[in-house]
Order: structure tokens, then C-alpha cells, then sequence
């Protein structure tokens, strides 16, 4: 069964792990067909005998009583994404019941929060001309380094970034502060959601856990705006990427940035720490929006981070979908991170050598000081001694596989091998210090 703690060699009837109690490596050996536990299967069948609908003017209604107003800033085409949203979910025909809801619940959440912001901008205007200034951006693949990066350079208390549980919603509704022992009760939601997911999906928590404190990109608080790729990472839903990858992005992007500009209302400092994939295939819109900025490049071997990016994918549809499809995940993701890395190789001289920094994953950990060293130099910003302690502070805590390291194997879940995906990124290893991770003998490196 799966569970939180580590057991040696653990493979029953009702389990999907091998974990090996001296390394902490875990095998999901039903990655592709999963062999669920009694929990898992009762959450299941108590959510699938209640089926949920997508009514748009149902939900406006709800995040209208939610937030206390009723200015959802229709401007522009906002009604047009917002349908073509919806119904990119509802050609998803193989969500369960359990997805549906948590997407209308965020579909809800996301109109919350954007009546909320509308309505927070018209009491105080002037949020509208508080400066962000200079921010590090930390852009990269999805599972190549940007989170530890960007959880790492938010240990300096100068800069401020985006908890989980804030990303979640950055807005609090009129009158609804912290209880008498002064917890926000965003916070509270999103600490028990994150208890609830690891109850069902403990695995996450090697892959990505997203924990309330831990930092999240700052596309979350885009989506109020459904601007967002997001939504790809929670549904198969191609004509939603379509309609994504169509927008001129420089004003969702300053949007966005409206967004962060109450969050610093609420709390500063003015100074940002930021970081998505997303930018990879947005730098035009990116630096237009923060021409000041200095961003940090990640990068990995590809086939490592489609291989992971799967594999993750793979195991959350356990509960989100009917049957899982592993052509249909690795050739979509395949696309997917080629159509962000041929935007990012093109578009990479828009952001100045004097401003920026390429930091390879295999020199990423181990050596987090002297890249920052060399970050914050080009950010024009002093390393002071303290901050150099919080950083060895969090790196100490915060050690790679801290919970547990997942057995990844491209050949055996997907059928396809390292070499067939990675003969399609040429052009990438071409441009930058990249070793191929995945399918290379020892000493070929």
C-alpha cells in the first residue's frame, strides 16, 4: 500500500512501490497500470456517483458571492479564454469526476481571486504605480533545477517571492483575515489540501511537493487572467494550448505583473524573486514586462526532463483519469518541451549577457554558492555574509532526494529510448553546456 514511511522492499496486492530503505529509491512498478489502494478506490467511487458541471454563469455566480463584488474586469477577449478554458476541460472525456472538480473548484478560484483584485485596485489605486524593482527570474525546463533554485535564492529576506498557499490566493476577500490565532485561512486551505493529496498521492512529495511555504511560479497568479499553461498540466487539453500559444502575452504578462504589485501592497519588499518554464517560450513578453530584470537560464537534458515530467504525469492520472495513455504523454510532453526550448534558444540574446547567467544542471547542486556568486554580481546586489548563511542554512536542510529519489525508466514505462527522444534536441545541446543524463554508459560522458 503506499504510505509516507519508508518500508524496505514493500510490494503487496494493493501496492505501487518498491522503496529501498538505504537509498531511498523508489520503484513505481504500476507507473502505466496502476493497481490502486482501498483509499484510493473509495475516493473514487464516492466522487464518480456525483457528477460535475461546467456552467459558466453558475460559476461566476459562486466566485461573485465569494468575493463580495461583482467587477470580474470583462476587458478585451477575457470572456473568449475563459470559454475556450472551459471548454478545452470538457473535451477532456477521460477525467474522473475527482479531476472535474478540482478543476471547476479552480475555475471558481481563479474568477475569485480576479474579482477580488478588481475591486481591491478600485478602493486603492495607487497599487497600480508601486514599482517592482529589478527581480531575479529563474527560467528553465520544468524539472531542471528552477524550483530548488528559486526556494534557495528565497532564503535572502530582502527579495520577496510566491508561497504555494498565496499563489493559491493571492487576494484575501473583504473581512475574512486571520483567526484569533492569527493564521491566514488561506493558508489554512492550502495546508490542508496539501495533506489531503499526499494521504492519496504520497509519491508526489519526491517528485514536486508542493507544500504550502514552498515557492510557486508566479503563472499561477497569471491564470487569474487564464493566460496560463497551467491548465496542460492538469488535463490533456490541446486546443487550450492552441489558444495559449496565440495570445500576445505582453499584456497578460503586465497583468501579472498588477497582480504582484498588490501583493506587494499587502507586504513587500519591493525586490522579487520569480521563476516559470513558462518564461522559456514568453521572453519577449517577459523582458518588456521587467526590463530590469536579471534571470538565471537552467538547463538539463532534455530526455531527463521528459522522462521525469512523464513519469509525474503518469502517476497523478491514477486518480485524475479513466485510463492512462503513455504514447499520448510522451509524445505530447516531447512536443511540448521541444516547442519551449526552440522559443527559448531563439529568444535567448533578448535577455543581455551583463544581466544574465546559463547554469548547467550537472553543475547546479553542489555548487549553489559559487553560482550565486556569480548570479548576484550580475544582479548588481551584495552576497552579504548573512545571507550567505541563509543560503548554507537552506541547502543544508534541504538536501537533493531529501524524499526519496524515483527509479525513472524511459524504455520500460514508455517504450521509447533515450536516444529515439533525444536525436529530436540537437539544436539545444548544440547552443548550451548540456550532458545527456539518461541511456549513457558510464565514461561516455
Amino acid at each position: 500500500m503506499l504510505c509516507a514511511v519508508w518500508r524496505t522492499k514493500h510490494n503487496d496486492e494493493d501496492g505501487d512501490v518498491t522503496v529501498s530503505s538505504s537509498t531511498k529509491a523508489i520503484d513505481i512498478d504500476d507507473l502505466t497500470s496502476p493497481r490502486l489502494t482501498d483509499v484510493q478506490r473509495q475516493v473514487l467511487d464516492y466522487t464518480e456517483s456525483r457528477p460535475v458541471t461546467f456552467d459558466i454563469d453558475h460559476m461566476i455566480d459562486e466566485a461573485v458571492a465569494g468575493a463580495g463584488s461583482d467587477d470580474l474586469g470583462y476587458t478585451g477577449d477575457f470572456a473568449a479564454r475563459l470559454g475556450a478554458h472551459v471548454d478545452a476541460i470538457e473535451a477532456d472525456t477521460d477525467l474522473t469526476q475527482l479531476a472535474r472538480g478540482t478543476l471547476r473548484s479552480r475555475v471558481v478560484r481563479l474568477l475569485r481571486n480576479r474579482i477580488s483584485l478588481a475591486d481591491l485596485i478600485t478602493r486603492y489605486p495607487e497599487i497600480e504605480a508601486i514599482e517592482i524593482q529589478k527581480p531575479i527570474i529563474v527560467v528553465g525546463m520544468p524539472r531542471s533545477g528552477t524550483t530548488h533554485l528559486v526556494n534557495l535564492l528565497a532564503a535572502d529576506r530582502r527579495r520577496r517571492a510566491l508561497p504555494y498557499w498565496e499563489s493559491q490566493e493571492p487576494i484575501p476577500a473583504p473581512g475574512r483575515g486571520p483567526d484569533v490565532f492569527g493564521v491566514d485561512p488561506r493558508y489554512g486551505r492550502a495546508r490542508a489540501e496539501h495533506d489531503a493529496m499526499l494521504a492519496n498521492m504520497p509519491l508526489v512529495a519526491a517528485m514536486h511537493d508542493q507544500f504550502p511555504e514552498a515557492i510557486e511560479e508566479e503563472v499561477e497568479i497569471l491564470d487569474l487572467d487564464f493566460a496560463s499553461y497551467i491548465l496542460e498540466w492538469l488535463a490533456r487539453v490541446p486546443s487550450w494550448r492552441d489558444t495559449y500559444l496565440a495570445l500576445d502575452q505582453r499584456k497578460h504578462y503586465a497583468y501579472m505583473k498588477k497582480v504582484l504589485q498588490a501583493l506587494t501592497f499587502f507586504r513587500g519588499p519591493q525586490t522579487w524573486v520569480l521563476k516559470s518554464p513558462q518564461h522559456s517560450e514568453q521572453l519577449p513578453a517577459l523582458t518588456a514586462t521587467f526590463p530590469d530584470a536579471t534571470v538565471a537560464f537552467t538547463h538539463r537534458d532534455p530526455v531527463a526532463v521528459i522522462q521525469s515530467t512523464v513519469t509525474m504525469m503518469a502517476y497523478a492520472d491514477r486518480l485524475r483519469r479513466t485510463s492512462i495513455d503513455p504514447d499520448w504523454l510522451i509524445d505530447y510532453w516531447t512536443d511540448r518541451i521541444h516547442r519551449l526550448l526552440s522559443a527559448g534558444v531563439r529568444d535567448r540574446a533578448l535577455v543581455p549577457a551583463e544581466r544574465s547567467i546559463d547554469i548547467s544542471f550537472h553543475q547546479l547542486n553542489g555548487n549553489e554558492i559559487t553560482i550565486l556568486e556569480s548570479l548576484y554580481e550580475r544582479a548588481d546586489v551584495e552576497l552579504t555574509p548573512g545571507v550567505r548563511k541563509s543560503f548554507e542554512r537552506y541547502l543544508a536542510s534541504n538536501p537533493r532526494g531529501k524524499h526519496g529519489s524515483i527509479r525513472y525508466d524511459l524504455q520500460r514505462h514508455f517504450g521509447v529510448s533515450p536516444d529515439e527522444v533525444r536525436s529530436r534536441f540537437d539544436f539545444y545541446f548544440d547552443r548550451f553546456d548540456v550532458r545527456p543524463e539518461v541511456g549513457v554508459r558510464p565514461g561516455e560522458n
